[in-house]
C-alpha cells in the first residue's frame, strides 16, 4: 500500500451494516498541534451502530442529515505516537495513547490525527490496547452516569439492566467500588459473567421482570434504553434516580417534567459531549480504578479491520459481552 495511503471504514450513507466499506484513503497529516496515532485497537460499540443507522434521526442534525458528515466512522482508539506536529509538546514519537475523537469520527482507521489538547492521554503500560481503546466507551459513560450524575454513596442499592453488555460490565464494577449493593439484570447465558463482576444479585430478565419484584432502589441505571422511566420508576425509592444513555422523546419528557416535580428523577446525559478537560480527568479516574485492579474491560470478540460488517452485525445482534474490538 502507499505509504501516503492507509486503510479505513468508510460509510457514505446510513443503513443496515453492509454499507460500510474498508477503503484505501489518503493517510492524514498532522496540523501544528496534532499527533499522527498508528491506530492499535479501536472498538465497535452500539452507538456506533447507531450513528451508522443515522438513528434515532434528531441525531442527523449533529453528524449530517442526508449522509455522514465524517464518512470515516469510530470514535475510540489506541495506538503509537508516529509523527508529531511542530507546536506539539505534551506527546513525543514513540507514546502509547488512547483516547475519543467524538464527533470527529475517523478513528476505524489505520492512523488517525487528534490534537494534544483533545480526549487522549498516555496510555498506562498493564492496559493493553485493545482494553485501552474501549475505556472511552462503557467505562467513561458509566463513570460519568454512576459517579458525578447520581452520586452514588456508599450503602446505596443500584441496579444495572443490561449488565453484560460494555457499559453494563463497567457500571457493575464501578457501581461496587462506589460502595453499592449491586444487582445487574441480563439473560441466562450471561449470569455467571455479571456475577464474577462482583453483582451482589443477578436477575435473569428472560425468566423475572424485576419491576414486578416489590424490591426498590436508590438507583436504576438503564444502560441500553429497554426498560422506560413510566415502569422502572415503581422499583424506585423515593427520591430514587432512573438513568439512561440512550436518549427517546417520551424520556426526554420525563427528564424536563421530573426536573420540575415528582420524587423520582429520570436523567439522561451525553458524555462524548463534555468539556474536553472533564472527559480527560474522567479518563485519569477510570485508569485509577482499573489500576486499583477493581475493574477490568470484558472483550467479547475481536476482529480485522476488513471484517467490520461481522463486527457490526455482531452488536446489532443485542448478544454481545462487554466490547468488540478491531485490529487494524
Amino acid at each position: 500500500m502507499n505509504t501516503q495511503s492507509m486503510k479505513a471504514v468508510v460509510a457514505e450513507t446510513y443503513g443496515a451494516a453492509d454499507i460500510l466499506q474498508v477503503k484505501e484513503v489518503a493517510k492524514p497529516t498532522p496540523k501544528a498541534n496534532e499527533i499522527l496515532v498508528q491506530v492499535m485497537a479501536t472498538p465497535v460499540t452500539a452507538a456506533d451502530t447507531m450513528l451508522r443507522q443515522g438513528t434515532p434521526f434528531y441525531g442527523r442534525l449533529f453528524i449530517g442529515l442526508r449522509k455522514p458528515k465524517h464518512p470515516i466512522i469510530g470514535t475510540g482508539f489506541a495506538g503509537q505516537v508516529v509523527a508529531i506536529g511542530a507546536s506539539v509538546s505534551k506527546f513525543k514519537v514513540g507514546d502509547e495513547v488512547f483516547g475519543e475523537t467524538a464527533f470527529n469520527f475517523s478513528a476505524n482507521a489505520e492512523y488517525i490525527c487528534i490534537a494534544e489538547n483533545g480526549v487522549v492521554d498516555i496510555k498506562p503500560e498493564h492496559i493493553s490496547f485493545e482494553e485501552a481503546s474501549a475505556i472511552c466507551d462503557g467505562a467513561l459513560t458509566s463513570m460519568n452516569f454512576l459517579k458525578e450524575i447520581a452520586k452514588v454513596k456508599r450503602g446505596q442499592r443500584v441496579l444495572i439492566n443490561g449488565a453484560s453488555g460494555s457499559l453494563g460490565t463497567a457500571a457493575v464494577q464501578l457501581a461496587k467500588y462506589l460502595g453499592a449493593e449491586v444487582t445487574g439484570v441480563c439473560s441466562t447465558k450471561n449470569v455467571a459473567l455479571v456475577k464474577s463482576l462482583g453483582a451482589d444479585h443477578v436477575i435473569d430478565y428472560t425468566k423475572t421482570d424485576f419491576t414486578k419484584l416489590g424490591e426498590q432502589y436508590d438507583i436504576i441505571y438503564d444502560t441500553i434504553g429497554k426498560i422506560s422511566f413510566t415502569k422502572a420508576k415503581q422499583a424506585l425509592v423515593k427520591g430514587g434516580q432512573y438513568l439512561s444513555p440512550v436518549l427517546s422523546m417520551p424520556l426526554l419528557f420525563q427528564v424536563l417534567r421530573t426536573a420540575i416535580v415528582g420524587h423520582k428523577k429520570a436523567k439522561f446525559a451525553a458524555t462524548g459531549t463534555l468539556p474536553t478537560e472533564v472527559l480527560r480527568q474522567m479518563m485519569k479516574n477510570v485508569v485509577k480504578v482499573m489500576e486499583l485492579g477493581k475493574l477490568r474491560l470484558v472483550i467479547d470478540r475481536r476482529y480485522a479491520l476488513e471484517e467490520v460488517i461481522k463486527a457490526h452485525q455482531h452488536v446489532d445482534s443485542g448478544r454481545k459481552r462487554g466490547n468488540i474490538v478491531m485490529i487494524p
